[in-house]
């Protein structure tokens, strides 16, 4: 077998000090002039390998800064369980306001309500036909479309975009932006609505995030999403669908349990 290209080797040995604490995370890596003469190759071979670890997401390279070891966010975990949360913010949604309001975001986060942002854009939109299959409603449907960026303590750490039908919420205060954020999220808005979610339904899968999703959440190069999709029903019938939710894979863990 031919031996690999030397800037994979040089990848390989870099990305090991990276993950075994030789480069902590901040720090920076050898100058290319260094690596080269440490390696004996060009610095056309060292760029290459550098560009390896970045396209991984490991390091990123600052104009005047040098490669810098990226520092990785701590993984929250998130279990389906957080709905729960939610859930006790929509049973007072009829009566008093909730002692502390709260959303199933803030909860994960492990924020307070006043360290919360949200951005939001409001449009109505038809039914496509994937949307359509969702709902379990007709093609052409009209829809509330929402569009959700959330952030943490200053930072957007994840974007929703959801769906509910426009016939459900038309006049009422869920089809307002200017009512978000609303505690407890969409479960408390559709027990506002006499409606509370009774089932919910989740898919996930990876994939690279679009360019506009990797700006949105300020991602470093190389870095996968979970793109989760969601239907919430109430008595068997759906009354919103989210797709997607977009979360950076290097700063969530997901847990699922099932009883037996």
């Amino acid at each position: 077998m031919p031996d690999r290209p030397a800037y994979h080797r040089i990848a390989e040995e870099l990305r090991e000090r990276i993950r075994d604490g030789g480069y902590p995370p901040g720090s920076r890596l050898p100058t290319m002039s260094v690596l080269s003469a440490t390696h004996g190759v060009s610095g056309i071979v060292i760029r290459q390998a550098i560009a390896l670890l970045r396209g991984e997401g490991l390091v990123e390279t600052r104009r005047g800064g040098g490669t810098i070891v990226r520092v990785r966010p701590p993984a929250r975990r998130v279990a389906m369980d957080r709905y729960k949360v939610e859930t006790v913010q929509g049973e007072t949604a009829g009566g008093t306001p909730p002692p502390v309001p709260a959303t199933s975001f803030t909860h994960d986060q492990r924020i307070s309500w006043q360290e919360y942002r949200l951005e939001r854009a409001y449009s109505q939109v038809r039914a496509t036909e994937e949307l359509a299959g969702l709902f379990e409603l007709p093609v052409a449907t009209m829809l509330l479309r929402r569009r959700f960026v959330f952030y943490a303590r200053g930072e957007p750490q994840q974007i929703s975009v959801n769906y509910l039908p426009w016939d459900f919420v038309a006049d009422t205060p869920v089809a307002d932006p200017g009512r978000e954020p609303w505690p407890g999220g969409t479960p408390a808005q559709l027990a506002h609505l006499g409606h509370p979610a009774t089932r919910v339904e989740e898919s996930v899968r990876s994939r690279m995030p679009t360019p506009e999703e990797s700006e949105t959440l300020r991602m470093a190069a190389g870095v996968p999403v979970f793109a989760i999709t969601r239907r919430m029903l109430s008595d068997g019938r759906v009354l919103e669908v989210c797709r997607e939710i977009v979360i950076p894979a290097d700063r969530v863990i997901l847990d699922y349990s099932i009883d037996l």
